[in-house]
């Protein structure tokens, strides 16, 4: 048995009870099909291989190898204090079940990937927990690499290309655009933030509250991801008292910008002609509040049906951390590379005057800041704000006459192709970015090279590098040479990447900020880091979420 930690308790169900108590006899157990003899993990009522629904616990070996880890140093939770190694851990019977874990009982900094482990389980109440320590016997020949269902290079052979030559895209124009003061710990109420930049993204577009007959937003009210948000469509309507002909909110959708998408989905069908798109975020503030006591944290305290959470997985940071390092081992990429990604950020945040962060930053900077999770220091998070960004989708037909010129959709890509369970899906990309890159450039006839200004999620460095490699800016695992000094992603360089200052230094406005950021760019009205003569510009969205990505052009 390991040492006792208190950790978080899983949620036990008719269906993951037998994992989750397993170890009282100390043996391993994952679901297998009995059509197929397939492993199944996490436990689901059907076989994804076969759809057989024949399923069963299986006696599996404990044995394992280890195919990620990361220190976590920043995060900690109540009994479960920081340092700790959340790692990930392939099972010798099929690589393709992994499992979310602690490695106990070493030395992190003796911890390399491909090293052979053994499950060692953790009793707490009625739970053992499955810990994984380096085993004694290492065998003779190196483990099988481990490998995705589809991996990243044949992402490409998989996509589902349209089946009509009619585009929902050419149905639609982005007609105005509106951001709040973006700023740390503003103390102004969500409701307030969200009104602001909704009345001027109207306002830009020359239209009146009265026109609008559709609402879009992502996720919902609420603190919804820990973030803070605190409103969603209904209470907008009641503001306001719109009364929208079409609205949608939700989570499930492509990626934080996915209410812009599914706004357009909405114009192109004629279900409404001008639909106001929002995402707010009020995280900074409400950390703030939640320090003096003043509003209750996320989750009642009770069991979590994470299976990550128990083994203090708490953070994207800890999964993204997993995915750089196998990005590292497999390609050579190095934290410098990562750097030159932080670095442009903040040389662009510098001639943008909402940016929060505009200091200069070196790569010495970069290099010595204090670790958050190997191998991600504070320069490769994004930054926690409170801010509203708002953008109105219009009828292409109805754009004409607008105030400011209106801004065309080539294409978008929302195709999902790995596995959604963080730990269960792409190993060495951002999960949810190879689907739909792949996915848009099926929607149009442009090709990377013709992209003047990229405006590409990066919550952390590493997000921004996944998308760069799937959209085909470089070759998979070529973004170490592309990046190399920062010359391909400057202003003036083959793309210009996040222009505004990026999440890196602009804030965390959960990809919205980027939409605003690409429409600024293409009607020409990015002041001192106006990227000259653009009229082109794709535009991602997705951390961990499903993903989304946009196409965008100045000409009809």
């Amino acid at each position: 048995m390991a040492d006792k930690t208190k950790r978080p308790l899983p949620l036990l169900t008719s269906e993951t009870e037998f994992f989750w108590t397993s170890g009282s006899d100390g043996v391993l157990r994952i679901q297998e099909c009995q059509s197929c003899s397939s492993l199944i993990h996490p436990p689901q009522p059907v076989c994804r291989y076969c759809r057989g629904r024949e399923l069963a616990p299986r006696d599996v070996s404990g044995y394992a190898t280890l195919i990620g880890f990361t220190l976590n140093e920043r995060f900690s939770l109540p009994g479960m204090p920081a340092p700790y190694v959340v790692a990930q851990v392939a099972l010798e019977e099929d690589s393709r079940i992994r499992l979310t874990t602690n490695a106990v009982e070493c030395d992190p900094a003796e911890l390399e990937l491909g090293m052979r482990m053994e499950v060692v389980f953790e009793n707490q109440e009625d739970v053992w927990y499955p810990l994984f320590r380096p085993a004694a016997d290492q065998g003779e020949q190196p483990a099988a690499a481990p490998h995705d269902e589809i991996e990243p290079q044949d992402i490409g052979l998989h996509v589902r290309s349209r089946a009509t030559s009619e585009k929902f895209e050419d149905k639609v124009a982005l007609t105005g655009i509106g951001m709040s003061e973006i700023g740390r710990r503003l103390m102004v109420s969500p409701m307030s933030l969200t009104i602001t930049a909704c009345e001027r993204a109207i306002a830009d577009a020359g239209l009146t509250i009265d026109d609008i007959d559709g609402i879009s937003s992502y996720p919902g009210p609420g603190n919804v991801g820990g973030f803070g948000e605190g409103t969603g469509v209904m209470g907008v309507e009641a503001a306001l008292g719109i009364r929208p002909s079409w609205y949608n909110g939700g989570m499930e959708t492509f990626g934080p910008g996915g209410s812009v998408i599914a706004a357009m989905m909405a114009v192109a069908s004629g279900m409404a002609t001008h639909v106001l798109c929002f995402r707010t975020l009020w995280e900074s503030t409400h950390n703030e509040l939640m320090k003096q006591g003043k509003v209750s944290p996320p989750g009642g305290g009770g069991r979590t049906n994470s299976w990550m959470m128990p083994f203090g997985g708490i953070s994207a940071a800890h999964t993204l951390a997993q995915n750089a390092q196998r990005h590292f081992h497999r390609y050579g990429t190095t934290r410098e590379t990562l750097g030159w990604i932080a670095l442009n950020q903040r040389k662009n945040a510098a001639l943008n005057p909402t940016a929060i962060y505009r200091d200069p930053m070196t790569m010495d900077d970069y290099l010595s800041a204090r670790t958050i999770t190997t191998p991600f220091g504070l320069f490769d998070c994004d930054v926690p704000c409170d801010g509203s960004v708002a953008v109105i989708v219009s009828a292409k037909d109805a754009a004409k006459d607008l105030a400011k010129p209106p801004i065309y959709v080539e294409a978008v890509g929302t195709q999902i192709m790995e596995r959604i369970e963080w730990d269960q899906s792409t190993l060495t990309h951002e999960p949810q970015v190879l689907g739909p890159a792949a996915h848009m450039w099926t929607r149009t006839s442009l090709h990377p090279s013709d992209i003047d200004v990229a405006e590409l999620y990066d919550g952390f460095t590493f997000n921004c590098l996944s998308w760069i490699e799937a959209l085909g800016f470089c070759e998979i695992g070529e973004a170490k040479d592309f990046l190399d000094g920062g010359k391909n992603i400057s202003i003036g360089g083959e793309v210009a990447l996040n222009t505004h200052g990026g999440q890196l230094s602009h804030g965390r406005t959960h990809g919205m900020g980027l939409v605003h950021e690409a429409i600024t760019q293409l009607r020409g009205e990015g002041g001192e880091r106006q990227v000259p003569g653009a009229a082109t510009a794709v535009v991602s969205s997705g951390g961990l979420t499903p993903g989304g990505v946009m196409l965008l052009r100045s000409a009809p």
